[in-house]
């Protein structure tokens, strides 16, 4: 394995649902590697949801490490882990999660905006982001003007714009049909091809096939983890 950019350590993750102890994760550990391609998988209740706000700081373990980029994050405040997320993390969700009345450009803009980037680096970081996903001629754009797939590019553009070291996609082909899911794992094939760290969560056995590596959960525990060596583009 390459230098790993993710390092877990004997993670677990409780919830206390009333008088029950709900055991999302019983004890995880795993190494992913800089510019890795990973899926993670597993039925209803096996911890991936769990599994994948842990890697994005969305929330902190309740026991174990978690080491991103060479820094501990699991012991971070919320502000803290908020930084982290903006630096390090690029989310793309299966709904898109777009401003209906903002175009392309805007959209993939505002992570920029929270971060006080000056407007016209915000613009050039912006088309340079839409044109790695193939939209370049698609700025001027609202979500609405946008075929489902295209709205997904302009989601991973955003995603991008922040030059993240991981990109985190959460079932990122859920809404779309087989032939457009097959594009968008086209655009995530092309980004790992330049470098870019890549871990998807899902469902379905034809997506996480994309990967090069696949983990799936059962029970909170990593169940088996192995090559899959991704399907040729």
């Amino acid at each position: 394995m390459s230098e790993p950019i993710i390092r877990i350590r004997d993670l677990t993750r409780h919830y206390e649902m009333g008088t029950e102890t709900v055991q999302a994760l019983r004890g995880v550990s795993l190494d992913i590697g800089r510019n890795e391609y990973l899926a993670i998988m597993g039925p209803s209740g096996s911890g991936k949801s769990t599994m994948m706000n842990m890697i994005g700081c969305l929330d902190t373990p309740t026991g174990g490490e978690y080491w991103l980029n060479g820094q501990e994050v699991s012991q971070l405040s919320d502000d803290q882990l908020a930084r982290v997320r903006n630096k390090e993390i690029g989310f793309v969700f299966q709904t898109f999660n777009l401003l209906p009345r903002a175009t392309s450009l805007h959209n993939v803009e505002l992570p920029l905006v929270y971060a006080g980037v000056s407007s016209r680096e915000r613009r050039s970081r912006a088309s340079a982001a839409l044109g790695r996903v193939g939209l370049g001629n698609r700025m001027d754009h609202r979500p609405n003007e946008l075929s489902g797939g295209q709205r997904q590019r302009v989601a991973i553009a955003r995603a991008l714009v922040n030059e993240p070291s991981i990109l985190l996609a959460d079932e990122p082909t859920g809404n779309l049909d087989s032939t457009t899911s097959e594009e968008i794992m086209q655009v995530f094939a092309e980004l790992h091809r330049q470098g870019q760290t890549i871990i998807m969560v899902t469902h379905e056995a034809d997506i996480a096939a994309h990967a090069d590596r696949t983990v799936v959960l059962r029970d909170g525990k990593v169940e088996t983890d192995r090559a899959t060596h991704g399907v040729a583009a």
